[in-house]
């Protein structure tokens, strides 16, 4: 993978998913399938408290449609509409743990981190836990309103939606100390790159047919480094706004 030297400016935009109707008869159910889906992410190898208590937190099952809404709690990735999905529990823990990892509880609280892809806002609820200040953009205008309504009961003061071209980051704000790409593309942008504090992380699945979550480090001005984790499978990281 060829890290830049310098950044590059481009910008587009993002936005639909799913109207956040509380499924009926879910209740204490809801609490123990919340419960197996942490205990199966503990058991992929996610052994980070906080991340394992945000999981079990916060009601996946609000964040997609209620015909769906019965397999939440199941490690699978479900469509939220406009061909998107949400991803599965343990990806998502697996991403979280690996970008808080070089975080101390006290960082964490202080932390300034950038979720490109807000999708129907799961994982952003999630980071907003994790967080200081979580900021979320989204390309697919429908989805961008959608995760507004789906996250509005939650009151999360410290998280922010942006509706726009995640590959360009959010300039305005930067620098970040951890970025989290939902959706996969031939490289990681060279924008999100520079927006990187020195020694940030940020985690994005990167190829074609066959796809890999790519933990890059910013360990100096002009220096990044890049790590191979496991297979993954994600939607295209696309250009400009629909």
């Amino acid at each position: 993978m060829n890290l830049p030297d310098s950044p590059r400016n481009r910008i587009a935009r993002r936005g639909l998913a799913v109207q956040p109707t509380k499924p009926v008869g879910l209740g204490l159910t809801s609490r123990r399938a919340r419960e197996s889906m942490v205990e199966r992410v503990r058991q992929h190898g996610v052994q980070d408290q906080d991340v394992l208590s945000a999981l079990g937190a916060v009601e996946r099952h609000l964040f997609v449609d209620q015909a769906l809404a019965s397999r939440a709690y199941e490690d699978v990735a479900l469509p939220i509409g406009h061909e998107q999905t949400i991803s599965r529990p343990t990806v998502v823990g697996t991403i979280l743990a690996t970008v808080c990892a070089h975080l101390s509880v006290e960082r964490r609280r202080k932390a300034r981190v950038l979720e490109i892809g807000t999708g129907c806002g799961w994982q952003a609820a999630l980071m907003a836990r994790l967080f200081g200040e979580v900021y979320s953009i989204e390309r697919i205008a429908g989805l961008h309103e959608a995760a507004r309504k789906n996250l509005r009961s939650l009151r999360l003061a410290n998280l922010r939606l942006a509706f726009g071209d995640g590959r360009e980051g959010l300039l305005q704000v930067a620098p970040f100390d951890a970025i989290v790409i939902a959706a996969a593309g031939m490289e990681v942008p060279e924008a999100l790159l520079h927006q990187m504090a020195l020694g940030a992380r940020l985690i994005a699945p990167v190829g074609g047919e066959e796809q890999a979550l790519h933990l890059i480090e910013r360990a100096g001005t002009d220096d990044w480094r890049l790590t191979i984790l496991e297979g993954a499978h994600f939607v295209r990281l696309r250009e400009g706004t629909a």
